[in-house]
């Protein structure tokens, strides 16, 4: 055998050159080509199940990482189910087997998902994590404010609602985190002595902000011609809507506001982490799963 290929070789000197570039060339077009990553993802095809509820761990494993895993028990594929429960917190890490379709994988999870979301509790908010593994955490950067003119509060504000969204249309990105920073909220502080002057509980104060946050559309009216639309505003903007909340009205009828019971001021919600830097004590950090991210940073600066 090989005495045949070298006599073919001795006999056919041209045709062996040609073959010879020919592979050379495919191999230089295949190095600069071909799609190399810095760190190789060689994890399992997983699906993370995130569920979060105000509630203990014992209650969040028995009412609803219990129910999650033996539902997913028979889905196709499946390897192995990790549980994991934490105070409002519940995670499922659904693990296939080698070679199984990311998206595949999530849309199996998707169906059985939707066979035991009626039997968990109310209140219980279940969604899907990311299409993407800790190996794709490939960049992160922070906002630092050197004038000293915004506050953290400010820096968050501005990543959840302006620079998140323009990163995340960058291709390839499937994920943005946030972590540090303070998120606004609206704080209620009521007074236990003045509930009780008013015959009212802390429930009804919750219900009624909750019932106060929301707009209503109606019907059409038509007046010479012309068709007017119904609607009712009631979202609330500042501190001064909330203040102006109905909790109920007395025997003459006057109506008991929310101010009348308690304060209501703009703050910010508790904090878990944060993130220290050597020049900032602290700062709002996103994480990417992308190095184009700087190309887009780039765009956004100028």
């Amino acid at each position: 055998m090989i005495r045949s290929i070298i006599r073919f070789s001795a006999n056919n000197r041209l045709l062996v050159l040609l073959a010879t570039a020919v592979a050379v060339a495919y191999g230089l077009y295949t190095v600069q080509h071909i799609p190399v990553d810095a760190i190789p993802d060689l994890s399992d095809t997983q699906v993370i199940v995130y569920s979060r509820w105000d509630r203990s761990p014992d209650i969040m494993e028995d009412q609803v990482t219990y129910p999650i895993v033996t539902a997913l028990l028979g889905a196709p594929n499946v390897k192995t189910i990790r549980g994991f429960s934490d105070f409002g917190f519940s995670y499922v890490y659904v693990i296939f087997k080698d070679g199984t379709d990311m998206y595949w994988a999530r849309s199996r999870v998707l169906e059985y998902l939707s066979k035991i979301q009626p039997l968990l509790p109310p209140g219980v908010r279940t969604e899907l994590g990311p299409d993407a593994t800790g190996v794709g955490w490939v960049f992160q950067y922070a906002l630092v404010d050197d004038s000293g003119q915004h506050s953290l509060a400010d820096l968050r504000t501005f990543q959840d609602w302006n620079l998140r969204y323009r990163l995340q249309s960058v291709p390839g990105v499937a994920e943005v985190a946030s972590v540090g920073g303070f998120v606004q909220q609206y704080q209620v502080t009521v007074d236990p002595n003045r509930l009780k002057a008013y015959d009212l509980a802390i429930m009804n104060v919750a219900d009624a902000v909750r019932a106060s946050n929301n707009e209503v559309g109606g019907r059409l009216l038509e007046f010479s011609g012309r068709e007017y639309m119904v609607r009712g505003r009631g979202y609330v903007k500042s501190t001064g809507d909330l203040e102006q909340i109905v909790l109920k009205t007395d025997e003459r009828g006057t109506p008991v506001l929310l101010r009348d019971v308690g304060q209501v001021a703009l703050g910010t919600c508790h904090r878990k982490m944060r993130i220290t830097r050597p020049t900032t004590i602290s700062s709002s950090v996103r994480v990417c799963f992308r190095l184009s991210m700087e190309a887009r940073l780039s765009s956004l600066r100028s």
